[in-house]
């Protein structure tokens, strides 16, 4: 399945129904009069998060999303049907923004959350709504009312509980493929990871999500190497892994590039608590790894944890730091090591 975190839709709430003009005529009937019933009301445009999507690729094949109408007014005061809602279902984490691309209108954050953000219009009143002791006879009535419509953006912004970041070939794949059973792409070339990952940690009975970027570049925040349009997915993250390759670039340097772009990007990414993993530690003697950790606090790290994401040495200890972060509510227990089980139009991505 492609990766899509942004998408360009027109919505458009259905119109009211017109109100109807009547006259009741029936035999052996000896009063008539008006009986022009209303118009129904239009669908609703409703968004409604959803589980189980990662993605906004379907908005890319179907881009215009309009609720029916109301249905007339009849005779005998008949009130017209109203027109369904149409429900567009959308990844958890999806933002609604006007078409500035600034202004937030919708952030669903919630599994099931549903937002009404066009309301269709009323629907117009029949001929017997007019009648009044000196108006016996109307023929007046309303036509309904015109929905609302708009072009929107869709933002996915991935919830995850720890952000994965890094340079490229810093060893992130390997790294979240060995502690959860994610199957991201390993290479030895730079931007092997194109879009973002998730995948679930389970540690100590507890489990929480992590999220992986591809990799960032001195100048990303101008556009260099992929740019820093995914960096959005780590902005709901409560602590962010920064791994540091120990067999490539020289650490400090790459830790100052890495923060630098945080603090361009803004958003308060360089706000977030941020553990330092010095990567790859299964490549090089240990007193060079005591080096480049003392390099790295003095550079203003201040929590450094050697590790190998090949391996799996040092996990623990890392593991362990980022669940410190994380409140009770948002990791959930696992005893004894047991998993979890766990009429409208609608429109949903299939």
């Amino acid at each position: 399945m492609h990766f899509l975190d942004q998408a360009k839709i027109y919505i458009r709430s259905g119109q009211g129904g017109p109100g109807a003009v009547s006259f009741r005529r029936e035999k052996y009937v000896e009063y008539g009069g008006p009986d022009g019933g209303n118009g129904g009301r239009g669908g609703d445009i409703v968004f409604e998060a959803v589980a189980g999507l990662n993605t906004l690729i379907d908005f890319r094949y179907a881009q215009h999303f309009k609720a029916r109408r109301g249905t007339p007014g009849m005779g005998k005061d008949r009130t017209g049907a109203a027109g369904p809602n149409l429900v567009i279902k959308v990844p958890v984490g999806t933002q609604v923004l006007d078409d500035d691309r600034e202004t937030v209108l919708l952030d669903l954050t919630e599994a099931g959350q549903r937002v009404t953000l066009l309301e269709g219009g009323l629907g117009g009143r029949g001929n017997a709504s007019y009648k009044t002791s000196t108006n016996r006879a109307p023929r007046q009535h309303q036509p309904g009312e015109a929905g609302q419509e708009m072009w929107v953006w869709l933002r996915l912004k991935l919830l995850a509980d720890a952000g994965l970041v890094g340079l490229p070939n810093a060893g992130k794949s390997t790294f979240i493929n060995q502690i959860t059973n994610t199957k991201a792409k390993v290479g030895d070339y730079a931007f092997t990871t194109l879009t973002p990952q998730l995948g679930v940690v389970r540690h100590r009975n507890r489990e929480f999500v992590l999220a992986d970027i591809p990799g960032l570049i001195e100048g990303a925040a101008e556009g260099a190497g992929i740019g820093d349009r995914f960096l959005g997915h780590i902005e709901r993250c409560r602590v962010l892994i920064h791994l540091i390759d120990v067999h490539g670039t020289d650490p400090a340097e790459a830790l100052h590039v890495i923060e630098g772009e945080l603090e361009a990007y803004g958003a308060g990414l360089d706000e977030k608590p941020r553990l330092i993993a010095l990567n790859k530690i299964d490549l090089v003697d240990a007193e060079l790894v005591e080096a480049f950790t003392a390099e790295l606090k003095a550079a203003g790290a201040e929590r450094v944890f050697p590790i190998s994401g090949a391996t799996g040495k040092g996990m623990d200890a890392l593991l362990d730091a980022v669940l410190e972060y994380l409140p009770a509510a948002t990791v959930t227990e696992r005893p004894d090591g047991e998993q979890e089980e766990g009429e409208e139009q609608p429109w949903s991505p299939v």
